[in-house]
């Protein structure tokens, strides 16, 4: 009876929490269809009074807000794959190799992970407007993998450190190459690792709104979170279009977790080691 009491309340616990954690997006999402007119009330239900995709009909046909989405994506993209490759290698070494002090080198990585954002933009303008990158996707791609990088290869040295180094020896003495071992052994067991790293580094990227602010200067290259902003003008606000650019924005985040979920967890089963 305590045992399908407390499964009960940690259930009711569960839900509770979840629900509190879904609870803004859906009222995002919920404003997101309402008219202009009703979320200028001052009163608001807890349910549309009036459903219309008007808001999102104006973000792609008057705000052209598929440019930005496709931008995010470029960057984004760009930067988690060369974080997740450069990273990945850092990592591979930091974890094999025999290095001295290895633990303060990991150290400053994190810490590095915490530097101010604000405090890079001045020194990075100067850099950037001195090579002509301003306003360019090299100006957005290299600050997102100042920013993902070492968190990346912190992450992944952790992870490749707990994989032990039998199962590639094994596969070299049966005749496999350094790069078959890497990519055919190794490479596959510490997918969940690097899913979980990309997770996180795209997430970095596609949210950054600091870095797009100070060096991108036309509209036809805002990210998704500078058009966001955008969204107005001097007399209005038009709430209704960013409730539905937010929609719209977290759609890709929310599919790609839950794909790359998937992966992880076979990833896991597939990683298992027999002792």
């Amino acid at each position: 009876m305590k045992s399908r009491l407390g499964r009960t309340g940690f259930n009711a616990l569960v839900a509770i929490i979840i629900l509190y954690s879904l609870f803004p997006f859906y009222w995002v999402f919920k404003s997101s269809l309402e008219s202009s007119f009703a979320l200028n009330r001052q009163t608001s239900s807890i349910w549309p009074t009036q459903w219309t995709f008007v808001h999102y009909e104006a973000i792609f046909a008057v705000e052209n807000f598929l440019r930005p989405l496709l931008n995010s994506m470029f960057v984004a993209g760009m930067a988690t794959l060369l974080s997740v490759v450069l990273g990945s290698m850092a990592a591979y070494g930091l974890s094999r190799m025999p290095i001295k002090g290895k633990v303060p080198i990991l150290g400053f990585i994190l810490l590095v992970s915490f530097f101010p954002q604000i405090a890079m933009v001045g020194p990075l303008f100067l850099v950037f407007r001195h090579l002509h990158w301003l306003n360019t996707y090299q100006s957005l791609i290299i600050p997102y993998l100042i920013l993902s990088l070492p968190i990346t290869t912190w992450i992944l040295t952790a992870f490749f450190s707990q994989i032990p180094a039998d199962i590639e020896e094994a596969a070299m003495v049966d005749g496999a190459t350094i790069t078959q071992t890497i990519t055919r052994v190794f490479a596959p067991i510490a997918m969940p690792g690097i899913f979980t790293a990309a997770i996180l580094g795209f997430l970095l990227s596609w949210n950054d709104f600091l870095f797009a602010l100070s060096f991108i200067q036309t509209p036809n290259m805002d990210t998704v979170p500078l058009a966001l902003v955008n969204f107005r003008n001097a007399y209005y606000v038009h709430y209704g279009q960013i409730y539905a650019g937010v929609v719209i924005a977290s759609l890709p985040i929310a599919l790609i977790v839950l794909f790359l979920q998937k992966r992880i967890e076979s990833g896991l089963t597939a990683g298992s080691v027999k002792g």
